[in-house]
Formats: structure tokens, sequence, C-alpha cells
């Protein structure tokens, strides 16, 4: 996937033609400034069955055309920047319309889905895919600027909010199409007038024709049951994936990333190189599975035959359990604003115990599945949360503030540390399994569980009230599961470092039984591994991964407990990249990064969840560099 471009220097007046004539392929004009292609008139309806035509309906100045899907996550994350741009160019003589050309996306969807996103201009809708014809994009979203004449002044994205498809910069720097309107109306050249649009793509009507006459894999025999096992888990409508696979044209539509992103192991998420089955649940896909998508879309990605299909997969619904012993819930919504970065929310659930109990399982029901990627689970004997809640109550909020609720706003973390206890964390799909009988997470009466919950942003306003089901242990727990802590210290990483090594070793004083394993960095973090050295030499890997993402942090358990004797050493070897190929470095130019709880800051540590027939806490001291292998 190719990083989207930086314009550096406009000192050589040519630089805008000539990029425009590296990146555009299709429209039939050179798109310069002085011979921009003109667009023939077409009319099509809108979602209210009125016709919609370019010369009857544009602009008196300009006239934005942007192709948009209702099943494209990077589309829908632009139409509230739309409607705001719309309401304030109209003005101005600039007239806005949004063009659907996706058959497969029914007509009363895309009508629900306009008024569910608060779009305020024409939404036309074209199934026979003219106006493609006409302008040729090849992605949802993708812009086109027309001038009082029809000619094509600018086309590209609307933004450099993305330097891939689904890959978002840290920093949104150029706001291209209001940078080309603005040139437009003030009658000054257009200086980008071309730019690379990332997005979905849209996908040409088939015909009978086109579609593949035969093929050894088709999508109902081989490809469906692929997608059922490892995609439509959290690829279905009301879940956190950005988009569904649960029909033909949706397969279709998102055939080359399946076969990309699956040859590349980043989709499913699974972070650790771990050899499979050293994990419960993990998300691993096999080689052969890999290879029968790829021949799919190799092969144009036919049909096939709907009665060779798997019938439709079931999801859980209610409790996976049963009804909890306790549940606790967020005391009222919280409102998630429709652009910008990722949200980090915390919030503070008072247990209200009277007495000392052990938990088992644990499970996290968001109200609104589409928006939560994920949780961490905390335990807060001291009331820390409780008062950075209040302090946030309190904090005089600006008018521009778009999320609003309870809980309080953090980057990384939960605003201190080190909390008192951990109950694990959760993400969609996960299978909630008891802890091994004897053993429970200790939570002391009168204590609070904090939560951090990841809000994914969806390009309107949503809201979520999550709840949180805890099973009390049934049988005598001889032995609590309690963190080890694993820590990577270091001072600051220097900028431009793009191969920062921390290290970090602690021994173990008792004998200890391991069940999981979370490791924490933040943006800068690359790779991470932990490992245990036994007295007798022996090295056991615990956790690898080599492409470490922030935003896939999770808890691993242990496919088997792992027994490690007295004296055993642990050891985690983190690498952080401070330079600035990092498309993730939060500091354009990049900064002296220290350790901290800050979104700029960083963090080494790996937590073990650990249990130990030995009363009280885990004794664990820093290893001596001798110690270390």
């Amino acid at each position: 996937m190719m990083a989207s471009i930086r314009f550096l220097s406009c000192r050589a007046a040519i630089l805008p033609v000539v990029i425009a004539l590296v990146l555009i392929r299709s429209l039939p004009a050179v798109p310069s400034e002085t011979q921009p292609p003109v667009v023939e008139n077409f009319t099509l309806p809108d979602i209210h069955g009125k016709p919609w035509s370019l010369q009857s309906h544009g602009g008196k100045k300009a006239t934005v055309l942007v192709f948009v899907s209702i099943e494209c996550p990077m589309s829908n994350a632009y139409l509230f920047d739309l409607a705001e741009m719309a309401k304030e160019f109209a003005p101005q003589g600039v007239a806005f319309a949004a063009i659907n050309a996706n058959p497969e996306e029914d007509p009363k969807l895309v009508t629900a889905h306009a008024r569910e996103f608060g779009v305020n201009f024409p939404l036309l809708l074209d199934p026979k895919q003219i106006s493609v014809q006409k302008l040729r994009p090849t992605v949802n979203p993708e812009a086109f600027v027309l001038d009082a004449e029809r000619k094509v002044r600018y086309r590209g994205r609307i933004d450099d909010a993305y330097s891939a498809r689904l890959v978002r910069n840290p920093q949104v720097t150029r706001q291209d199409l209001r940078e080309a309107l603005n040139e437009l109306l003030a009658g000054k050249p257009i200086s980008v007038p071309v730019t690379k649009a990332f997005g979905c793509p849209i996908e040409p009507v088939r015909t009978a024709r086109s579609e593949p006459q035969s093929s050894d894999v088709t999508y109902y025999r081989d490809v469906l049951p692929i997608l059922q096992q490892h995609c439509q888990g959290c690829h279905r409508p009301g879940e956190v994936g950005p988009f569904s696979l649960m029909t033909y044209r949706q397969a279709v539509k998102w055939g080359e990333d399946i076969r990309t992103y699956t040859q590349s192991r980043r989709m499913p998420p699974w972070k650790p190189t771990n050899p499979s089955g050293w994990f419960r649940d993990e998300r691993h896909i096999s080689d052969e599975a890999i290879a029968t998508l790829a021949r799919w879309v190799d092969a144009g990605m036919p049909e096939g035959d709907p009665k060779d299909g798997p019938p439709p997969r079931k999801f859980p619904e209610g409790w996976q359990l049963g009804e909890p012993d306790l549940v606790l819930t967020v005391p009222e919504e919280m409102t998630i604003g429709p652009t910008g970065p990722d949200l980090f929310r915390v919030f503070v659930l008072p247990t209200g115990l009277t007495e000392d109990k052990y938990v088992s399982a644990i499970e996290v029901r968001p109200g609104n599945k589409r928006v939560v990627h994920h949780t961490l689970n905390f335990v807060d004997t001291l009331g820390r949360g409780r008062r950075l809640e209040e302090a946030e109550k309190k904090r005089t909020k600006s008018a521009s503030e778009q999320d609003y609720g309870p809980g309080y706003t953090v980057q990384m973390g939960i605003g201190f540390f080190p909390p008192n206890g951990s109950l694990a964390g959760w993400a969609p799909g996960n299978v909630i399994r008891p802890l091994p009988e004897g053993v429970g997470y200790y939570l002391p009466k009168n204590s609070d569980i904090v939560v951090q919950v990841h809000y994914h942003r969806t390009g309107k306003v949503e809201k979520d009230q999550l709840r949180i089901g805890l099973y009390f242990s049934k049988t005598p727990v001889r032995e609590r599961l309690q963190p080890i802590v694993l820590p990577g210290p270091f001072l600051r990483i220097p900028p431009g470092d793009g191969n920062f090594v921390v290290r970090g070793a602690i021994r173990v004083n008792q004998p200890v039984t391991l069940h999981q394993i979370t490791p924490h960095m933040h943006l800068l973090g690359r790779k991470i591994r932990a490992d245990v050295t036994f007295p007798d030499g022996r090295r056991m890997n615990l956790i690898q991964i080599d492409d470490w993402d922030y935003n896939w942090q999770e808890t691993y358990y242990f496919q088997e407990p792992i027994h490690v004797p007295e004296g055993s050493v642990f050891t985690v070897e983190a690498v952080y990249d401070n330079s600035e190929s990092n498309p993730l470095n939060p500091n354009r130019p990049p900064k002296p990064v220290r350790f901290g709880e800050q979104t700029t800051d960083e963090m080494c540590f790996v937590f073990l969840g650990a249990t130990s027939e030995k009363p009280g806490r885990i004794a664990v001291v820093p290893a001596l560099s001798s110690e270390r292998p």
C-alpha cells in the first residue's frame, strides 16, 4: 500500500502538474490548470426519487461530487465533515452532492444511513454507474471539484487523514478538498489538482459475460466457510468490524483486501508469533485457507451455487455463562463524537461489595458493539479513579468538545499506576471461560472496577452504555490470580532513533504458575518479547510480537498453565521506533520521549497473571546482571 504523498516545497512551479500526471489514470484529458477535463451532464435520482442533474443543480461557482458507500468505514468517517463543509460553502455558490454507485447496496438502507449520519446535501443513487463512466473514480470516498463550466479542477482525497486503506495518519496536515475550493473561489490556480484517494474499491457492475464461468474454488463452497469461521465474528452488522462480510457482494468488494491482509497475517488480528496452540482461543488462519482465498480472488471471485454453502453461522446472544452474580453498569450513556482520533475513556464502577470475593470469570457487554474495540479491566481500592472522575466533572468544558458522559478521558493506561489488581481484558469475539478450579481474581470489599474502553469513531454521533458481568467462584479458592509486573526501565527514547532497545529482568523468589500474559507499550513500540529462564539454564519464550499495535493489545491465556520454579528469571526485550518514518509517531518532527503515562510518553511492561501456593504477594526482585541470559 502506497504512503500518501506529502508536498514539502512549492519552489518548482511545475510540481503540481508532475504529480497530477503521475497519479491520474482515468480522466479523459490531462488534469492541468490549462486543460481541465469537462464532465458531460448526467441525471440521477436522489434518495427521495427526485431527479438531480449536473446542469440544473450544480453550483454557480463550483460543484463538489463525492463518491460514497454505506459499507465503507473511510467513507462514513467523512460524512460529518462533508455536511459541515456543504453548509459552510453553500453561501459562496458551491453545491455538494454525494453519489452512491454501489449496486449491491439497498436504496432503503442508503436512505436510512443518510438520515442517521445527518447528510444535508443531495445523495444520488447510481446503480448503473453512469457517473462512474463520466468521472472514473476508483474508491469511496473520492472527491471531485467542478467549476462553473463543469471542468474538473480537483480530484482525489478529502484530506490526508489516511496513508493507506484503513491506515490513519497520526494527524491531519492538509485539507485538500477545502484548499482546492478556497483557491478556486479566490480565482487562483489549484496548487494541488490531483491527490491519491484511499478508500474502499468501487466494484464494476458484474454481467454474465464478466462473471467467471468455472473455477475449482467458489464463494459458497470454499470461501464462505472460511469467512464464517475467521471473520464474521466481528465483520457483521452491529459489530466492531468496520465492514460486513456476510454476503457474496460484500466479499467481492473486499476481496483484494481479504487476500492481502490474510497473506500478510494482519487479519484475523493475532499479534503473537508463538507456535500454534501456545495460547487459548488463537485467531490463527491456516496456510491452506489463506491459499484458498488467494486462488478465489485470482480466479475472478466466482460465486458458485448457493446450495453448496454452509448454513448461516449462529452467534451467541445474552451472557455466555448465564446470568452473572453481579452486573455493573456505567451509570449513564457515553456520547462519542463522530470524527477525530479514537477515544480512550475510563469508567469507575463501584462494586458495593460488603465482603471480599473471588471472581472466576468476567464478561463485558457493550451497549453499542460497533464502537467498542476492546476494554482493559482493573481493580482500584484507593479511590484514585473516583478522584480523576470527580476532577473531570469539575473541569470547564469547551464548546467544541464532542465526547461527554461519565468517566474521564485518557490516552494511555487508566490515569494512575499501578492498579491494585487486574481483571484481564476483553475484545469482541472472546470466548468467556472460567479460571481453573481453585483459582480466582481477588476482589476486595468496597473496591472499584476501573475499565478503560477503546472507542472507535464511525462518522456520526454514537452512544454506549457498557455493562460488566462478574461470576464469583463457587468452590473454595486456594490460589489468587495476581499480577507479576515485569518492567523494561528507560529514561528517554532519543528523537530519530528507529531501533531503540529496552531490556528488563526480574527474579521470582518462590514457585509460581503462569496463566496469562499482557504486554504493554504505547505508539512507538514495534516489537516485544518476554522469556523465562529456569534455574537449570533452560529458556522458554512466553510471548513474542514482531508487529506491535497499541490498538490490538490483549490479555493472552496460555493453553496450559506454566509451572515456574523458584529462582527463575523473567526477561523482556522491546524495540521502539522514534523516527520520522514511523507512521504512528505522534510527534512531527520526532521529539525525545520519556517514560510515562501520557500520549507523548512511552512505557514497557509485561503483566503476568500468576498463582502461587505460598500465601501473600508473589515475591520478585530485580535480577542481577549475572543472572540475565
